[in-house]
């Protein structure tokens, strides 16, 4: 299975979600690929210790701009493997915009070429619409938005429920919206309200698991750790953990 993990906004909990599912089915025994296509490199600074020695050759930005094979390198987790994102993969998206040869699966090209060897890939997506997410949504057999509390993030989910449609419409016709996660849940009214006018509006499209706002995982990146490595009593490991069960239930 091909997942990608999206959201339109930043700081709806979407990398961390990426990292602790990939990190939490490594720890399973599954074989498992991160993909990180987000410009800001976050997964990849988090999950490889000499991420900062590697060039934009060494990265996905290559297999965007040059169509060359993905560049998958090994973490401290076994069982995990990544493709790093760079800095530069920002400028691809204008490269995308004005590419007239198959400009929507330069990932999923080479990503069939390799996805066999693993249980589960994982898609970082960047937190915009672009060419990139579309190339990450014509590469996967479903999507799994990030939602946290707030307006303005319920607001954004419908947009992004079109692009899914658009690219099942012209690129991907098998691609399906796994669910909604609400992330970065709180005991406030603002999260309450949220998350019931969420699961109100998309009735049976929205996860049991509700992610937790937990100061662990900031520490946990803060130590290029995943959460289970970090601390796996917390109560985002244990979060994730339920969250991996309700997607592989005979796991």
């Amino acid at each position: 299975m091909i997942f990608s993990i999206a959201s339109q906004k930043g700081g709806v909990g979407k990398t961390t979600t990426s990292i602790s599912l990939a990190a939490g089915l490594a720890h399973r025994g599954k074989k498992t690929l991160l993909v990180d296509i987000d410009s800001q490199a976050n997964s990849s600074k988090v999950l490889l210790d000499r991420y900062q020695d590697l060039s934009a050759a060494e990265t996905i930005h290559r297999t965007i701009m040059d169509r060359h094979p993905l560049p998958v390198h090994k973490t401290a987790l076994p069982n995990l493997h990544i493709v790093p994102s760079h800095i530069l993969v920002s400028n691809a998206d204008m490269e995308l915009t004005t590419a007239i040869d198959h400009r929507e699966a330069r990932l999923k090209t080479e990503l069939d070429k390799i996805s066999a060897q693993y249980d589960v890939v994982i898609i970082d997506c960047p937190p915009t619409l672009s060419w990139l997410t579309i190339n990450a949504f014509t590469a996967s057999d479903s999507v799994i938005v990030a939602v946290s509390p707030g307006y303005f993030e319920l607001d954004s989910i419908v947009q992004l429920t079109k692009v899914i449609s658009e690219v099942r419409d012209y690129f991907n016709p098998s691609i399906t919206l796994r669910g909604f996660l609400f992330t970065m849940a709180d005991p406030t009214i603002n999260s309450h309200t949220s998350l019931r006018i969420l699961r109100q509006t998309y009735t049976k499209q929205v996860f049991t698991t509700v992610i937790p706002r937990n100061v662990d995982v900031r520490d946990a990146h803060f130590k290029k750790m995943d959460i289970f490595t970090f601390n796996v009593r917390s109560k985002a490991a244990h979060a994730y953990n339920k969250l991996i069960d309700e997607l592989f239930p005979s796991l």
